[in-house]
């Protein structure tokens, strides 16, 4: 239909024909245009009722705190009260991570086979508990192949155009998850369980310490392009909480010198930290903002084993360094 426009300033067709109309909430309405009546605030305020509580990235903050609460006390129960459950709690981790990381990789065109990478997780888990970090590799080795195979019905094509995904789906969650059960070798029922927690909790203290710094102080951006809300000083937030905490919590639970404690907490803060770019990362260019909704309020596993996943290989050497020169 011919109109007046009023962002050009002239005429398109019959003149006599109204004007379009402009809305509100338009940025580019012409500021004399001022007879536009706004919303009646009363109604903005009954369409807000009713609805759950929404954090600031809209996610809902009941659902959030009883799952987040929940994870912290299956976890802990695993360790602290009925250690072969942690056996358990990794496999369905890794499983789950698995299968989202197969299926937000199906959006660049690859087909990563879910069943028996999955299956492989399970297998990994299960060969680093009973024999270490060397059956662990071939562990790796195993499902990387059975992969393969599996996509071989689909001609070779398929296994070129999939071998990337399927690398990426063993490597980045079921083998580096299985490093927290060789964390608790060879005594899971003494110091494994303390090195596993003393690790999680390094990360939760990382985590920690970078949100309430980068909310207090945070001015400079440190990878605005991948995680807007991440700080330089949030980094630093979280490598002085982590360290800090890392050496108390191993002086008392492990009976590690405090220099050590904090070289062991400032490291894993790092690695955190590029464990959750690294997520960031992938998941801006999968153009997804979670990798799931199997946990309410957080996203799928994934989200939440971001920092974890580099964080458990690393704390791993980390012991066996301080072992070798404290021994």
């Amino acid at each position: 239909m011919s109109y007046l426009d009023p962002r050009a300033g002239q005429t398109s067709g019959d003149t006599t024909s109204a004007p379009e109309a402009w809305h509100a909430d338009d940025p580019a309405r012409p500021e004399h245009l001022g007879d536009v009546t706004e919303p009646d605030k009363k109604s903005r305020g009954r369409r807000r009722a009713g609805k759950p509580a929404k954090g600031r990235a809209g996610r809902n903050l009941p659902a959030a705190i009883a799952v987040g609460v929940s994870l912290i006390l299956l976890v802990l129960a695993s360790l602290l009260v009925w250690w072969p459950a942690f056996i358990g709690v990794i496999v369905v981790a890794a499983c789950a991570g698995a299968w989202e990381m197969g299926n937000a990789l199906r959006k660049t065109g690859a087909k990563a086979p879910l069943i028996p990478l999955m299956a492989g997780s399970a297998v990994m888990t299960a060969l680093a508990y009973y024999d270490g970090a060397d059956s662990l590799v071939i562990g790796l080795a195993v499902t990387i192949l059975a992969a393969l195979v599996w996509r071989l019905a689909d001609g070779f094509a398929a296994v070129r155009r999939d071998f990337t995904a399927i690398l990426m789906v063993a490597v980045y969650v079921p083998f580096l998850l299985s490093f927290a059960i060789l964390l608790q070798q060879p005594d899971p029922t003494e110091d494994g369980k303390w090195r596993v927690l003393c690790t999680l909790l390094a990360v939760v203290l990382s985590d920690t310490g970078g949100y309430a710094s980068g909310v207090f102080l945070g001015r400079h951006k440190m990878a605005p392009s991948i995680s807007p809300g991440k700080t330089w000083e949030g980094f630093a937030g979280s490598i002085c909480a982590a360290a800090l905490g890392s050496a108390l919590l191993l002086y008392f639970l492990l009976d590690i010198p405090v220099y050590w404690g904090l070289l062991f907490g400032a490291v894993l803060s790092v690695v955190a930290v590029v464990g959750d770019l690294a997520e960031s990362m992938l998941k801006r260019d999968l153009g997804v903002k979670d990798m799931s909704n199997l946990l309410p309020g957080h996203g799928g596993v994934m989200d939440r084993l971001d920092s974890i996943l580099f964080a458990v290989p690393t704390a791993y050497l980390l012991f066996a360094l301080i072992s070798a020169n404290l021994s």
